[in-house]
């Protein structure tokens, strides 16, 4: 059993966590144990008050009498101090009608400041200052009151800042010596250091110290920080919480060694900065599997506050760390704009980016969404997040095919959307290879049908979901979204030519991590079971995108297509970034799971399967790439087939779909994609072949270099 495991089982031993706050508990019956044996006068009180006052009498009405005894102490201590060398001798305190004044000022001053809710345990800065902010105003109560009205509190101009000092202390004090015990009492029940995790902590700011603190003051926690690196590691040496600062993010070979020869190896690298940029990451995931450590992130800086719940936990590092990149800024009043207040339908609802669409449509408050798919569980499950989510929102389900023409209508007709997002499509390459027929049937026949019916109904904007697989395509689902991509793109042109109200916006872009069908999943399940992880080709990329910034680009495309004439036409791209080599993928994926590639877990190559690329392209050679206003989003014009003839040819292919003729289906959509060239796979054989020369050098130089950021190769055109 893992150390991290023997810890969880002790966890949950409830002999193993018996405090001094249980024992308290059960003393209620017998005060003097209680005062004698665990706790000091004022919580022993507090136990004795609890049973024997009513039970509304709770912590925060004792605070607040202490704090009300503070204040009117501080008050007679200071008119003491000052008036001890009158001249007659005698000493003067202040009368019934001072005292009654100050009681009755300070009960409202720090019942306005809540000071008698904040927990004495887990004093902070906030909280001193909040103490401090209610004794000023206090005092400056007194002061103005004994001006105005000295007749009913007098005090010497002089004791007032005596007051505020000793006020301040009695105040401060108690909660300051509550908080150190509280600190005391935690580290004596915690877990033996020989039996903690020890850990080097990435970054030096504000989340580090929360993650410290929060290490620190949680009762069982398995993991103990032994040094901390950052990039700034050479100018900030000191130490945080105790945990000193060992130097620079490169230099972590180095701080490893130097805490071996103490005896204090770590075990995880954990990352507590928010902004790494995922190539620093991927150095990060080297340089942990470099020095024997496995590599994890501690909750975000919003999880972590000042109160009791924080945990300390720490987690794996997400794929989408490595991969994604920085989130774009978005101009959200233009997507609230076309979607606030708006009828919206979002065909293929359930599916991946159907469902993200309908998450953040649904976000910006439209009058009607209406969800539409042809599978039951899919609209099920996101019509019972939706209703969680947003449960006022006005939505319908609309079970159905886009394949049904007649249905299509029928929601048209009933539903009236202003705005519809058309995600419904087979994406599945292999599925769609092998059923070439229903392929095109979905995606052109669908995407017509759609298509049709928002012009013929008055929809404001229709936004096809395309892929870049679209590009040169090799495969049958490739080239049926491109068929689906030029039909839009003449419908929009004509919309525009004849001012008609409805525009057709396409937005082509890359692999959503993590979608349905997708490598990650599959990398996933194969490592739970313990490999291997089987890639296609040694040399295959893809472009990857995080599944939220897809669709709040699709968003942010649909309402600049929405609202400028001069995009007629034209498509959408999203700037998918620097392409990924699988099998580097694949790689980062064994070792986020503390595993060696090559030697834990084998990565196995399968060959290119029929229809699949060894690279992908964002734009044909042949389309113009217009920047835009927006950020992360291009512009190209791809060639736009006469539409009568494309009109014709797209019947014939339906048709041909619809007799399920395939080789007839294969001879046709050259015609209508002349750049399609069916690919048929490479055997699996020519691959291991190939692979023989270079895989041993390869493994070398991943092992003697492993601290290497990550190389991405560019792709070639494979001639085949």
């Amino acid at each position: 059993m893992s150390l991290e495991s023997q810890h969880r089982v002790t966890d949950r031993n409830p002999s193993d966590r018996r405090t001094a706050s249980d024992e308290a508990v059960q003393s209620r019956d017998d005060p003097q144990r209680a005062i004698g044996a665990v706790w000091t006068f004022p919580q022993a009180l507090r136990v004795w008050i609890r049973r024997k006052a009513p039970l509304e009498i709770r912590q925060s009405h004792f605070v607040f009498l202490h704090d009300i005894f503070a204040a009117i102490t501080a008050f007679f201590l200071a008119h003491a101090i000052i008036g001890w060398g009158d001249t007659d001798g005698q000493l003067k305190l202040p009368g019934a009608t001072d005292a009654l004044a100050v009681v009755l000022m300070s009960a409202l001053v720090f019942a306005l400041m809540r000071l008698y809710c904040r927990l004495w345990q887990y004093t902070s800065i906030e909280d001193i200052s909040a103490i401090l902010k209610a004794t000023a105003i206090q005092t400056g109560l007194i002061g103005m009151t004994g001006a105005a009205l000295p007749h009913i509190v007098a005090i010497p101009l002089s004791a007032l800042f005596v007051n505020a000092l000793m006020l301040s202390a009695f105040l401060i004090g108690p909660r300051f010596l509550a908080r150190l015990r509280q600190g005391r009492k935690r580290g004596n029940r915690g877990p033996a250091v020989y039996d903690q995790i020890p850990i080097l902590i990435v970054g030096a700011g504000d989340s580090t110290e929360l993650f410290l603190r929060a290490l620190e003051s949680h009762p069982n926690s398995i993991y103990r920080a032994v040094g901390i690196v950052d990039e700034m590691g050479a100018y900030l040496r000191g130490s945080i919480h105790g945990v000193e600062i060992l130097g620079r993010i490169d230099e972590i070979g180095a701080a490893v060694e130097g805490l071996d020869r103490k005896g204090e190896r770590p075990h995880k690298l954990v990352v507590t900065e928010d902004g790494l940029s995922p190539a620093a990451m991927r150095e990060l995931l080297d340089a942990a599997a470099a020095n024997g450590m496995s590599l994890s992130r501690s909750p975000r800086a919003t999880e972590l506050t000042n109160g009791v719940d924080d945990k300390a936990d720490v987690k794996p590092v997400a794929i989408e760390d490595l991969l994604g990149r920085p989130q774009t800024l978005l101009d959200r009043a233009s997507m609230a704009k076309m979607i606030k207040g708006a009828r919206v339908l979002v065909t293929g609802a359930g599916g991946t980016i159907g469902s993200e669409l309908v998450r953040q449509i649904s976000d910006l408050e439209p009058s009607h969404l209406s969800l539409m798919d042809n599978s039951e569980l899919h609209l099920y499950e996101i019509d019972m997040e939706l209703s969680q989510r947003h449960p006022g929102l006005n939505r319908s389900k609309e079970m159905g095919d886009v394949r049904d023409r007649q249905r299509v209508r029928d929601v048209m007709v009933r539903r009236r959307p202003t705005v519809v997002f058309h995600a419904a499509a087979m994406k599945y390459v292999p599925m769609v290879e092998d059923n070439p027929a229903e392929g095109v049937l979905t995606n052109v026949r669908g995407t017509q049908n759609v298509a049709d019916a928002s012009v013929e109904f008055g929809v404001e904007v229709m936004v096809l979901i395309s892929t870049d697989k679209a590009v040169n395509p090799t495969s049958v689902m490739g080239v049926t979204k491109r068929i689906a991509e030029s039909y839009c793109q003449s419908l929009d042109l004509r919309s525009a030519d004849m001012e008609r109200t409805t525009r057709f916006v396409t937005v082509r872009f890359g692999n959503v991590l993590g979608s349905t069908g997708s490598v990650v999943p599959l990398f996933q399940r194969q490592l739970a079971a313990g490999g291997p992880l089987t890639v296609t080709d040694p040399n295959v990329t893809r472009y990857f995108m995080t599944v939220s910034e897809a669709v709040s680009l699709v968003l942010r495309a649909s309402a600049a297509g929405r609202q400028r004439l001069d995009h007629a036409g034209r498509i959408f791209v999203l700037e998918m970034g620097e392409p990924v080599r699988i099998r580097d993928l694949a790689n980062q994926m064994i070792r986020l799971a503390g595993l060696v590639p090559e030697r834990d877990i084998k990565v196995v190559f399968t060959g290119l399967r029929p229809g699949e690329k060894l690279f992908e392209e964002p734009l044909h050679a042949s389309e113009e790439m217009v920047p835009t206003a927006v950020n992360g989003l291009l512009l190209a014009s791809p060639r736009i087939p006469d539409r009568n003839e494309l009109l014709e040819q797209i019947d014939d292919l339906i048709s041909a779909a619809e007799a399920r003729a395939i080789e007839r289906i294969h001879n046709l959509l050259p015609k209508l994609v002349p750049e399609y060239r069916r690919s048929l796979g490479t055997a699996p054989q020519l691959i291991a072949t190939a692979e023989s020369v270079s895989a041993e050098s390869a493994l070398k130089r991943e092992s003697t270099d492993s601290s290497t950021p990550i190389a991405y190769s560019s792709p070639i055109r494979d001639a085949g």
